[in-house]
This record gives structure tokens, sequence and C-alpha cells, in this order.
């Protein structure tokens, strides 16, 4: 205790704040890595005009009151106030479309990942990049916006992500971390930044040529992990702390999305490891040991913190639907006068999954609170479905909810295992449904057939992922690489639990996938359901 109070009062501590899908969160730790104190700020996306968004005010918002619960947690924890920070780091929901004027305006509201609007866009960008462009990528709605013909696109000055813009904002420096960054435009691993044949090519699109900008002015400037990032401005400091008490000068570790904090926080960013995350969305990262034999649509290529390539398979959607079936059995839970804390209400619900049968008694769920391009469904509408002779029990039940949250990933799995030959030998996995133990996990090497790991950091997530890298740009060695510092300095003792592939398990979730392939047509029906946003009138 006195060791942390004096590494707090020296300024001797790393900041990692991350704007997660549901969160933002912010994390202290020492110069070890070891968690100090924590702060959050709980928010959600809103459906508008048909598109996934959030204010940029709230976020503001939420950065301010998760710092705020972060200072006043140091100050009860280790009676000192919080001053003094050597090294911040800003992380972020990936990709999407926050556009800027050349005075810093915001000119359209900002577009997240979860946005399937830019097909046309992303098709005709992947044919002629001959690399696959998803919907969610920032290039994609761009382009998407040019051929739209939005009156704001010639107005253009600057175009980042939202961790990017986050550390403008704090540093004035418009750059952005390798990893955030691929997730933007493809990146040239050798060169560490934006491919400069598909940016020719992107200049030469007819719809292009005639725009004031060129599209690498108006990108992010590129940065590896360990580089200058800049530094917590004075203005910066009273954004992040309007009390005053934060002073300036923090070294600012270049920003980077959530799929780079999880490789961190997992220690996989050396090549040949994987790592699984799970929350709102899900995505696996392979790390390649060699270039992928062609383009597929549903294989995304971006990179670690400090470049290395990674195959990445992202689903839209996970545990958003767990989360609404939970608050429900919840609500009942207290209407009937015993009220459960949320961890309580998890423990209970996943252990009676743990009891289901192994192919979740022929139940089926679709966990689709958005779009999901994997499934080919364009919109959300989270659906379940059973038959007559379906065993329709509590455990089945939550069972096929939690075969639901990883089917997306499973399908797009296997095409890395079939058609590529990317065979783990285990995958490390992290995020919120893993805080109960062993249930989840089990499931998740059932469904992809693979070992999985779950270290004792996992539930520390994004925001002490971006912490490690705040502490990497300022105290790394000469020559060190990200990969020996995890090895070295974070995660020389830390303990795993491994749980490999049942093959009951496994045999029951093949036959829930196989159902789960039939009945997509069942989903994808249910969009003729329309969506409309709740109002003062109930009828």
């Amino acid at each position: 205790m006195d060791a942390h109070r004096a590494a707090i009062a020296a300024g001797e501590t790393a900041l990692g704040l991350e704007l997660g899908s549901t969160r933002i969160k912010a994390v202290l730790t020492d110069m070890n890595c070891r968690v100090l104190a924590r702060g959050s700020y709980t928010w959600e996306n809103r459906l508008e005009n048909g598109v996934w968004t959030y204010d940029l005010n709230t976020a503001w918002e939420g950065v301010r009151a998760a710092y705020a619960a972060l200072a006043a947690d140091v100050q009860a924890r280790y009676g000192t106030p919080l001053t003094r920070i050597d090294a911040v780091g800003i992380s972020g929901m990936m990709h999407g479309y926050l556009a800027f004027d050349r005075d810093g305006r915001q000119l359209a509201p900002f577009r997240t990942w979860r946005n399937n609007i830019t097909a046309q866009a992303a098709d005709t960008l992947t044919e002629y990049f001959r690399f696959h462009i998803p919907q969610r990528w920032s290039i994609a709605h761009l382009y998407h916006a040019v051929l739209s013909g939005e009156s704001h696109v010639g107005e253009i000055g600057f175009l980042t992500t939202l961790a990017g813009y986050i550390h403008w904002q704090l540093s004035g420096e418009r750059v952005l971390g390798i990893g955030d960054a691929s997730g933007m435009f493809p990146v040239d691993a050798e060169r560490g930044t934006y491919d400069a044949d598909m940016m020719e090519t992107f200049r030469r699109l007819e719809a292009v040529k005639a725009l004031p900008w060129d599209i690498a002015d108006i990108l992010p400037r590129v940065l590896r992990a360990g580089e200058p990032a800049g530094t917590l401005t004075p203005h910066g400091a009273a954004l992040l702390d309007p009390s005053g008490r934060l002073r300036a000068g923090s070294r600012m570790a270049p920003p980077e999305g959530d799929a780079g904090t999880g490789m961190v926080g997992a220690n996989a960013v050396r090549r040949g490891t994987g790592n699984i995350s799970v929350g709102t969305s899900a995505f696996s990262m392979n790390v390649l040991e060699a270039p992928l034999r062609k383009v597929h649509k549903d294989i995304d290529i971006v990179m670690t913190p400090d470049g290395a390539p990674v195959a990445m398979v992202h689903t839209n959607n996970c545990s958003s639907d767990i989360n609404a079936w939970a608050a429900l059995f919840g609500a009942f839970a207290a209407a009937i006068g015993t009220a459960l804390t949320p961890d309580d209400l998890y423990q209970k619900l996943f252990a009676a999954a743990g009891t289901g049968d192994a192919d979740a008694g022929d139940l089926l769920n679709y966990a689709c609170l958005s779009g999901e391009h994997i499934t080919g469904v364009r919109e959300g509408r989270p659906l379940f479905v059973r038959t007559p002779h379906s065993r329709f029990t509590l455990p089945n039940f939550m069972r096929a909810q939690l075969y639901a949250a990883f089917a997306p990933l499973r399908i797009g799995m296997e095409i890395l295992v079939r058609e590529e030959g990317v065979r783990p030998t285990r995958m490390i996995a992290h995020g919120g449904l893993f805080k109960t133990p062993v249930v989840a996990q089990q499931i998740l090497a059932d469904a992809l057939n693979v070992p999985i790991a779950v270290m004792e950091t996992a539930h520390e997530g994004g925001p002490w992922g971006m912490a490690v890298l705040a502490v990497f740009a300022l105290c790394a060695r000469e020559g060190q690489t990200l990969a020996d510092f995890l090895d070295d300095v974070v995660f020389g003792t830390a303990r795993t639990s491994v749980c490999v592939p049942d093959p009951a398990g496994t045999a029951g979730y093949d036959r829930f996938i196989e159902r789960y392939r039939t009945a997509l047509a069942v989903e994808k029906g249910a969009q003729v359901l329309p969506d409309e946003p709740p109002s003062d009138e109930r009828i």
C-alpha cells in the first residue's frame, strides 16, 4: 500500500481509457502494470434514422465520469489525490465514420462499426483493391458517403476513429496506432503505413477524382506501439479532469482499437498466437506466420499494435441477447422478492446452462440485435425458435443463448481452418462472459473444437491492455519488442486455466450449428417486422 501510494504521489502511473460498446472504462496501473484503481461509465448506442450512433457530447460526459470515478477510487484506496500521470493511452471501438472539417467541426453523426449500410461501397473497394474491405471499415463508410452524394463530403479535412478523436482532443495530435489504423484503410506491414497502391487506386475512382482532398491528407498518421504520440496538453488535461487537479505533460501512447488492446491483454501479439474477445461483438485474432492464400469476404486482415498481420473474424453480435434475457430473469426474481446482484444472476443462469443437453435440446436462438454479415442477416431481429418436440427447459434455454452468441464466430473460423489451414493449438479468450468460471469457456472450446485458455487478467479487458501499451511507450528498453515486454514484464507469473473440447459437447454443438444454418431463412424472414422506435403512445 505504501509503495502504491508513493507511486501515485510521484506520478509513476499509467492511465488506460477505453470507449467500449456499453461502457467507458478507466484503469490506473503502476509501472509493473498492476492495477491500482478503476472507474467506469455506462452508455449505449442508439439507432437513429437507420444508423447506429453515439453522441460525442455523451462520449465526453462518459470519459470525464469514468476518470472522476477512477480519481475517487484512488482517493478512497490510498488517501491521496490523483494529480500526475506519467503515461496515458486511449482505446476505443474500431472502424466507423467520424468526419471533421478543417476547423475540427463534426460533419456527420458518428456511424459505428455496427452499421451494415455500406455493402455496395465495400464490395466495390474489395474488387478494386483485391483485398477484403468489410462494411464497418472507415474507408467503406467514406466511399458510401461519396457514392450517396452526401453534401458534407467535400468539406472533409480529417477522418478518424473514436480513439483517434479522443486522443486528438487530449494531445492535439492527429495520429493512430497501426492496429486501429488498419481498420480504417489497408496497411502495408513492411512500411508501417497505409498501402500506397490501394491509396492510388482509391484516388482514381471516378466518384473520388473531383473531390477537393486527397485520401492521404485526411487520414491519421500511423504509429507503431511505443512510438511517440504527443503529450497531454493543458486543454486535454482540463477535458479529462475539469476539477483542474490533473497536470498536463503525460506521455501519450498511440491510440489503439479494442482489438489491439484485447491482443495485448491476452498476451497474443507474437506470430502464431491467437485470442478471442467476446462482448457486445465477438472477434477472433490469429497472428499470421504466412499470408493467406486468397481473399475471403468474412476474414479481415488487420495488424497487432506493433504491426504484425492478423486474420480477424469479426461478428457484430455476441452478448447483447444474453444480457437482455438476464435482465428479464432478474426482473422476475425481483418481482417474487428474490433480488439478485448481476454477478449472482449470471452465475445461476450460466450454472444452469452447464447442465443442459449437449445439443441444447434442439432449441434455436439468433442473437442478432443488429445485422450480421457472416450469416447474411441484414437487420437485427433477435429470435428464439423451438419445435413441438424441442426440450424446453431452463438449462437448455440458457445453453442455446450461449451457443447462439458464438455461432457466427464458429462459422467464420471454419473458413480459416478449412480453406487456409490455420489451426491454432489453443486460443486465449477474454471478456465479461468469462467472469463466471468455466461454463462459457467450455462451450467456446466445444464450439470451435480448440482448447480455450482464460488468464487471471481476462476480466481486466481493454482499458488495462491500453494502460499496458502506455507503460510500454514510456518504459520499453531500447530494441525490446512488444511481445518480449509482455512476456518479461506483464505476464511472467500470470495464472491460466484451460478448457479442452469435450467430444460430446463438440458433437452437440455441431448439431446445433447445423440446425442454425438450416433455419437462417427464419431469422432473415423476421425482417418483415418493422423496427419502429418507441413512442409515448401504447396500444
